[in-house]
């Protein structure tokens, strides 16, 4: 039989386990060793190396990453694991594809006879320090194998003495941080499937990285798969894999081909490697859309009067809005009758659909552009809809509707074609008939949904309805700019990991209910990766970043500025508790927000280019981030309270007057590529550096 460890074992070695490993291997600065009678591919920054038995080693340049891990293994269903393939073969040939030329290593071997493993291993010439990785078992066998799962791509990430971080895609009801420590005993499974009833999906890439380097794994598949990333600190260093489960018996001669991987060593954190994946899926046929000009601009929301407004308040408060600089005028939850209906609430809008259209001719009139929410796929129990059409409703294997929490609903297949169909028809009505100029779709369960079982379906799969969400997406997307070729349509997944397969159908994504400012900037971050450098990505609410009046953390990262103030009080009857303070805008705060939203319309951020790559947002203290636009660089600096000097990077060999950003205060000037200067502040501090005309660097 082949060579295999327990089942137990087996789940250790891939999620915490202690793994055994010569001291030598765990020298980060370690020379590239002989690989024996295995296999060496390498473009130059990225090897792997092979040994006899198919185990492999990364490194970066001349710096050893990992030891020699079973990077690539299947479970048999009796929980025996087979990692060990003695290598037969190996060929090499040039490739020219989507990606550009490159390099094509096939490597095979086999376990005792029984089990072949095919390798493709790509380097690409226009990523380097990237490979994609190919993965197939044939059944050599005479009988049917039955298999459990596998993984791929598994390796430790060798210990530095300043340690790890780590970034994760998957969604958690408990809406945790995207990018976070490895503090010792940190464990994601960060499954791309539902992690709650109404949480999941994400963007199937994660990435672990020491000050020194870093290493991602993903998968680059033009639609969504139920497979894991898991992180996982180790006393050698931090676990990356992709797993998946593959229930299911392997033919005689059959193969199992697994999604093809793409594996990537990098300098920094995690922005270089999510913006190395967007460029490299954009090439398979997945990329944001247009951007149109309305997409940038600041929102004002009427969710701070929450589900119980009047439209008398939201009336009321559009012309400080306007007076403040605020250009859009979204109406939240709570002018419909029921999610699933979408039924106009006569008590608000007496007249049904010509109040909601006289409503949006309001707010035009006011000088603001209306913004409508909706939230597809949720349906409440009692409903017109669910009564006539239960035909809808995505079902699991026994038969029971998945929960959407928060609007206590049940969540309609995107699969389906009626159910497409449907929600082409609210949008129609929305933009079409009522005038409205862009959507916020909302809700955690927006950005996965579990494999459908309902027979009324034919489901080819039950998993169609996990993959077609994003089929879903774009053809709302697509019904509203048939309509309407300027709408926004903003996706706000509620806290979870957005699903990258979606990105497609949209053209503005907010922070989506952060909660803390640093969520507010390493979403902005990873989004500046995944959409691109002048991605359209708001803030959220400010009220809800630290202390309710952040606004610096949403400028300071390329964001679009949003805020959901009441004026002049409060509801009378909020649906969830107001925070200390309220939502009102007092004269204080209406002093700030003035000045806040006067400083995004004079400089537009969003429509630089975030460098994303200039600073490591986990390693480099005070964190900042830094922008470039019309021949300047903005900087933005934060901590709780600093006093030492702070560097500016990405400079050109020239000199440079600094300003305070926020006060306009003459910071004296720097001159190129890198310069510091002597910084206090309290929370943030915002540098412009303005190129001196006919100036050059010392």
């Amino acid at each position: 039989m082949p060579t295999a460890m327990n089942r137990r074992g087996a789940i250790a070695r891939l999620m915490g386990g202690a793994a055994i490993v010569t001291a030598a291997a765990t020298m980060p600065n370690r020379l590239l060793a002989d690989t024996g009678n295995g296999a060496r591919l390498s473009d130059g920054i990225l090897t792997i190396d092979y040994d006899s038995a198919m185990h492999s080693r990364l490194s970066k340049g001349a710096v050893v990453l990992t030891a020699m891990d079973a990077a690539d293994a299947i479970r048999l269903d009796d929980g025996r694991v087979v990692e060990r393939f003695l290598l037969l073969d190996q060929q090499e040939q040039p490739v020219s594809d989507a990606h550009g030329s490159g390099r094509r290593h096939m490597l095979r071997g086999a376990a005792e006879g029984q089990i072949e493993k095919q390798l493709t291993v790509t380097f690409l010439d226009r990523y380097p320090g990237l490979a994609l990785i190919e993965t197939r078992y044939r059944n050599l066998g005479a009988a049917p194998l039955a298999i459990a799962g596998w993984h791929s791509a598994a390796h430790d990430l060798l210990a530095h003495p300043d340690g790890a971080w780590s970034f994760a895609g998957a969604s958690y009801p408990d809406r945790r941080d995207w990018v976070q420590p490895v503090a010792p005993g940190f464990q994601q499974r960060n499954f791309m499937g539902m992690n709650g009833s109404d949480y999941g999906g994400g963007t199937p890439v994660a990435v672990v990285w020491r000050r020194d380097a870093g290493l991602a794994i993903g998968h680059v598949e033009t639609v969504p798969k139920l497979v894991a990333f898991p992180i996982a600190a180790q006393p050698t260093g931090t676990r990356i894999a992709m797993t998946g489960d593959a229930a299911g018996l392997l033919a005689p001669g059959a193969t199992l081909t697994l999604p093809t991987a793409v594996v990537m060593v990098h300098d920094g954190d995690h922005f270089a490697p999510l913006d190395t994946y967007r460029r490299l899926m954009a090439e398979r046929g997945l990329a944001a859309p247009a951007i149109p000009e309305a997409s940038y601009a600041p929102i004002w929301c009427a969710w701070g009067y929450e589900r119980n407004f009047t439209t008398q308040q939201i009336v009321a408060t559009l012309p400080k809005a306007k007076s403040l600089g605020l250009e859009w005028a979204v109406l939240d939850d709570g002018w419909q009758t029921s999610e699933g209906d979408w039924k106009v609430d006569r008590t608000k809008f007496p007249r049904g659909d010509a109040d909601m259209k006289a409503f949006a001719d309001h707010i035009k009139a006011a000088g603001m552009k209306p913004r409508l929410w909706l939230s597809p796929l949720a349906v409440d129990p009692g409903t017109d809809l669910l009564r006539d059409h239960p035909d809808m409703l995505l079902l699991d294997r026994d038969g029971a509707a998945q929960n959407i929490s928060w609007w206590n609903s049940f969540t309609l297949c995107p699969a389906y074609r009626p159910t497409v169909d449907f929600f082409r028809g609210q949008i129609r009505r929305i933009i079409g008939d009522w005038g409205y100029e862009g959507l916020k779709l909302d809700g955690q369960h927006l950005n996965g949904v579990a494999p459908c079982y309902n027979p009324a379906h034919k489901h080819a799969r039950p998993e169609e309805s996990y993959e077609k969400l994003q089929d879903f997406w774009k053809a709302l997307y697509d019904e509203a700019i048939a309509i309407n070729p300027q709408a926004v349509i903003e996706i706000c997944p509620c806290g979870d990991s957005f699903a990258f397969h979606n990105i497609p159908a949209m053209n503005n994504t907010p922070a989506s209910d952060p909660e803390s400012s640093w969520q507010v900037r390493s979403k902005g971050k990873t989004f500046k990766a995944l959409m691109g450098p002048s991605a359209p990505f708001s803030g959220d609410h400010v009220e809800l970043s630290d202390r309710h009046d952040d606004f610096a953390s949403s400028y300071g990262v390329g964001a679009i500025l949003s805020t959901k103030f009441t004026w002049p009080r409060d509801s009378d009857h909020p649906t969830d508790k107001l925070p200390p303070g309220g939502f009102v805008l007092t004269p204080e705060r209406e002093t700030l927000w003035r000045r806040w939203i006067a400083l995004y319309r004079e400089q537009m951020l969003p429509k630089g280019a975030y460098l994303g790559h200039l600073y490591d947002i986990g390693f480099d203290k005070p964190e900042a981030h830094a922008i470039a636009k019309d021949g300047r660089l903005h900087y933005a600096f934060f901590a709780d309270q600093w006093q030492a000097p702070v560097t500016l990077r990405g400079l050109e060999r020239r000199r440079y007057r600094l300003t305070d950003g926020f006060t306009g205060r003459d910071l004296g000037t720097a001159s190129g590529p890198s310069a510091t200067i002597a910084a206090r502040f309290t929370h943030f501090l915002l540098v412009e550096a303005t190129p001196i005309e006919g100036s050059a660097a010392a």
